[in-house]
């Protein structure tokens, strides 16, 4: 059986039912045709080398049905629905923010346990408006400051990082040593955060999810069985919004 070498794994987003599909693109040297995958992670697609961007996403548009059911399969596992009123409570860092409401800014700051939010109307689409706004820059402050201590720790050059607004994938990694994350993420208690990172960091030295990657997984995260089947099963609680 021939050797299929690894060569790219990149982060990609098409359009699949009228919505955002993000997905990871995997090429190898060796393969014949288009493999797909969807699981905790997200959509991944594996490729061979020589075939273009423009095939392969046509064929993952021929299973597109298939893809948008088992994506949906692992968004409705009892997603929480949030009331975007006043003392709505909403997920942060494992923890709970209590949401305060006041007419004003638009402006929202984190204080003493509760995310206050000042909007012009007390509409539910300004107020989550304004809070999806907060914690996406709490989210960059936080997952940045992880991440760049994670690769430290790992002994690894910080890769670049970029937020991300995926719902079905917590975090990806490509070639080009870019590490994108999910400001939903900083919703999970700080372990699982940790073990996101780490996983996304293991892929710098093995992209791929071999032995060895696993093997690297644990280095940098010797609790990483537990915190993976934990983040598999509270997943649903932090993608209410």
């Amino acid at each position: 059986m021939p050797t299929r070498e690894l060569v790219s794994r990149d982060a990609h987003a098409m359009a699949l039912g009228g919505e955002r599909v993000d997905y990871v693109l995997v090429r190898r040297r060796g393969r014949r045709g288009v493999g797909l995958k969807v699981d905790e992670h997200g959509l991944t697609v594996s490729a061979p080398l020589t075939m273009s961007h423009a095939r392969v996403e046509a064929i993952v548009r021929e299973s597109e049905r298939w893809v948008l059911k088992k994506i949906a399969e692992w968004k409705s596992k009892r997603v929480p629905v949030v009331s975007w009123r006043e003392g709505a409570r909403l997920p942060w860092l494992g923890g709970e923010l209590v949401l305060r409401l006041a007419e004003g800014g638009p402006r929202a700051e984190m204080a003493e346990g509760e995310l206050r939010v000042r909007v012009r109307m007390l509409d539910e689409a300004a107020i989550r408006r304004a809070v999806v706004a907060w914690y996406k820059r709490a989210a960059r402050d936080h997952l940045g400051k992880r991440l760049l201590a994670l690769s430290h720790a790992a002994r690894l050059v910080p890769p670049r990082f970029v937020l991300s607004s995926a719902l079905a994938r917590w975090g990806s990694c490509n070639s080009k040593r870019e590490i994108r994350l999910t400001w939903r993420l900083a919703k999970a208690p700080p372990a699982l955060v940790d073990y996101v990172i780490c996983h996304e960091l293991a892929h710098l030295r093995q992209m791929n999810h071999s032995a060895a990657f696993w093997a690297e997984v644990e280095r940098q995260c010797p609790d990483y069985r537990r915190l993976r089947a934990e983040l598999f099963a509270t997943d649903h609680l932090y993608r209410a919004f």
